[in-house]
């Protein structure tokens, strides 16, 4: 016997907002290489509170904890880059870095179709 869960509307419109915040930090990483991913992260700080207590609580911090974590790698990158012996590294840490925040926005999208927190 299948299980099925029942959401509420609260919780199913918390889980459409991270849904589209994800195809906005996405659009942003693609277009713009996360340039504007401010605009998703602030509407993650703002409505993460709302989704408290349930599993799209931790999509929005995923979804934080992406932003910054690409924002320090490319950082460092991009300084990296102003020195002519630190040009190779800043390619790499930059390919690095754009492949693990492609990983983690595909996994945090693909969790929260499954109903699924993320890990910690």
């Amino acid at each position: 016997m299948a299980q099925e869960l029942v959401f509420d509307e609260k919780l199913q419109s918390a889980k459409n907002l991270a849904w589209w915040l994800y195809i906005g930090h996405g659009a942003s990483f693609l277009f713009s290489l996360g340039a504007f991913s401010w605009i998703p992260l602030i509407i993650n700080y703002i409505k993460r509170d709302e989704a408290l207590g349930t599993f799209v609580y931790s999509h929005h911090n995923w979804q934080i904890r992406s932003f910054w974590w690409f924002f320090f790698w490319m950082a460092i990158s991009v300084m990296l880059a102003f020195t002519i012996i630190g040009i190779p590294l800043a390619w790499l840490i930059g390919t690095v870095v754009w492949v693990w925040k492609a990983y983690r926005l595909l996994k945090g999208i693909l969790d929260l179709n499954d109903n699924k927190a993320m890990p910690v």
